[in-house]
């Protein structure tokens, strides 16, 4: 019996040593790379239980003494739940891991979009231990095919009893997934419009440009057309103005010269094309195109007012006159052969 103990004792201390040379030789390889996982598996490995080494290191020792067989059986299946609940352990922690550096992350990036995280990670877990009570029953000799068929029946009933609600979580977890957009992104939403303000796990919010909220279901929101704007890297402007037709054709020439040179001269800016473009009802029309290289509306607007003072300055200053509507009338006098 002392001769069994001792080596159970053994196989403890080795497998102990084992698992700390592997974690420390896991660590210097962690610190050598970027990824994450490797720190995770690292992290797990470190808290293995240690009544797990010493159930597997009586299973090891159990190898090489006789045992009746009923109590080999009995080692057998509790070793085999050991490995079961470690290696959901295992898991469990890397999950934890990978959830505690995702919600740091975007805690700096996108605030809203932890504890859509918390709740994926959440989920997560529950269908984890789910998974590790039916290896259990199984492993303990329970008839779990019964039991699988009754929660699927189950899992059906719920499912489409809260179908709406898992439709917005499902929705929300493509939404923090493929980002098609984040908090702070300016958005238009078929005639509604505004900035994100949170992403939850039914809703998102939207502060409109009027000042009240528009809270759409994740559902709804991904089945619409959305634009953008928080998405732009630059913004393509189109203007068009009228000179009138006593314009000479040499001013007309000169006026793309004059629009290129207000646009070249602001900052932020890159030129397109300025043309003579149509005859109009009562204007000679013009149009230009250019780029704000930037999305913000403001600096388009201030970009925008500079360039049409600048035009209208040098306007001034050759005499172009702009169009208005205007129209003319011909009267035509003739002789009332009343009057010969």
């Amino acid at each position: 019996m002392a001769v069994r103990v001792y080596a159970i004792g053994n196989d403890f201390f080795v497998i102990r040593i084992v698992i700390r040379i592997g974690i420390s030789r896991l660590s210097i390889l962690a610190k050598k790379t970027s990824t994450i996982w490797d720190d995770a598996i690292t992290d797990a490995l470190a808290q293995t239980h240690r009544l797990f080494v010493l159930i597997i290191a009586v299973s090891l020792g159990s190898l090489w003494l006789v045992f009746p067989e009923r109590i080999q059986g009995i080692i057998n299946s509790i070793t085999s739940i050991a490995l079961i609940i470690q290696g959901g352990l295992w898991l469990n922690n890397i999950g934890q891991f990978w959830l505690k550096q995702e919600s740091q992350r975007r805690r700096k990036i996108d605030p809203s979009t932890v504890t859509t995280v918390s709740a994926i990670g959440f989920v997560g877990r529950l269908l984890l231990w789910i998974l590790i009570m039916l290896l259990l029953l199984d492993n303990l000799g329970f008839d779990v095919t019964a039991l699988m068929a009754g929660l699927g029946v189950g899992g059906i009933a719920v499912a489409l009893a809260v179908q709406n609600i898992l439709g917005d979580l499902f929705a929300s977890l493509s939404i923090v997934l493929d980002k098609p957009f984040a908090v702070g992104d300016f958005l238009i939403i078929d005639e509604h419009m505004g900035a994100v303000e949170n992403v939850g796990l039914k809703t998102t919010r939207i502060r409109s440009l009027s000042g009240e909220q528009l809270v759409f279901s994740n559902t709804d929101l991904l089945k619409s057309r959305i634009r953008n704007y928080g998405r732009m890297f630059e913004r393509r402007v189109v203007f068009k103005f009228g000179v009138t037709y006593q314009t000479p054709r040499v001013q007309l020439k000169q006026i793309p010269v004059i629009v290129r040179e207000a646009i070249q001269e602001q900052e932020k800016v890159r030129f397109d094309r300025a043309h003579f473009q149509a005859y109009g009802d009562y204007a000679l029309n013009f149009e230009t195109v250019y780029y704000v290289l930037g999305p913000d509306y403001n600096l388009y607007m201030d970009i925008q007012q500079s360039i049409i003072l600048r035009i209208h300055e040098r306007f001034e200053q050759e005499g172009i006159q702009f169009a208005y509507p205007t129209q003319t009338v011909y009267l035509k006098q003739t002789t009332d052969p009343t009057e010969q």
